[in-house]
């Protein structure tokens, strides 16, 4: 049995932080359909004026940011003392939980800055733990070619050519599964996702053919899929996507900007506490 496409998403072109240019690609609306993802973004320019001004100190509680970076130099600094310096590949995955305060600042004046940042729910259970922040290189993210296939594991697991590949990041509480995937040319791929899980394909670059129906996913589209059988897409060459997906948590979701809980109190509360500098405590 295999996934169909149920929906498709066309990016949205905005700005965020202290002027970035990016598209937003879905977020802010019906986030039961994503659930248990609540936002992806995704930045590509090589006009300094773009993203220069970065994303100065802002705060964060609820839920999880994953950035992936394509290309450039960002630097992650927050209240916690954590430092990192995001380049070609490396992925940070940073849970807010009760609260953080971070900033996002390229470090160059020149070049091309691509990448992707997706906002992961947590469960309200997890939602006022201690916040947590992980670096990972480039060089400790699985990738394995596969009949003409490049596969990168930043999460979850994946039979490849006859090997359990772990990504990255495993052992979460919505099971999360993100791989990038270039094809060199036509082929077709299968990726078991759990019965019930969410699942999107987010074509980033090129066109793909998604589902039995092959369904057409054009550059900055994503397609949400059914909830049962293999994820199957055919590709081309050039084509790059991401495949994204998750167990949803089937809880209430209420978001005031860069805060996500479950209850219109739960964001009053927040909001109170950034403003008495208890935020993070």
């Amino acid at each position: 049995m295999k996934r169909e496409v149920v929906a498709l998403n066309t990016g949205r072109a905005t700005s965020d932080g202290a002027g970035v240019k990016l598209k937003r690609i879905f977020g802010g609306n019906n986030p039961r359909q994503f659930d248990p993802f609540l936002m992806l973004d995704h930045f590509s320019s090589d006009e300094a004026a773009d993203y220069i001004g970065g994303f100065p100190a802002h705060p964060h509680r609820g839920f999880e940011t994953v950035t992936y970076m394509l290309e450039g130099r960002m630097l992650h600094e927050d209240h916690l003392g954590n430092q990192g310096l995001l380049q070609n590949g490396d992925v940070q995955w940073m849970t807010a939980a009760r609260g953080i305060i971070h900033s996002e600042m390229p470090q160059q004046e020149e070049g091309r800055m691509s990448g992707f940042q997706l906002w992961v729910n947590l469960p309200a259970k997890e939602k006022m733990k201690d916040p947590y922040y992980r670096d990972i290189p480039a060089r400790d993210i699985p990738e394995r070619t596969v009949d003409g296939v490049y596969y990168k594991l930043v999460a979850g697991e994946l039979e490849l050519a006859g090997e359990t590949v772990r990504g990255a990041v495993v052992g979460l509480s919505i099971d999360p599964l993100y791989v990038d995937i270039h094809f060199s040319d036509d082929k077709s791929v299968e990726l078991p996702v759990a019965d019930g899980h969410t699942a999107l394909v987010f074509v980033y670059q090129g066109s793909a053919l998604v589902g039995e129906k092959a369904v057409v996913v054009e550059a900055g589209q994503v397609a949400v899929l059914s909830r049962e059988g293999g994820v199957q897409i055919t590709g081309g060459s050039g084509t790059r996507l991401l495949v994204l997906a998750g167990k949803p948590l089937n809880e209430p979701i209420v978001q005031y900007g860069p805060f996500v809980m479950n209850t219109p109190q739960e964001i009053d509360q927040a909001i109170q506490d950034y403003r008495d500098g208890v935020l993070t405590r």
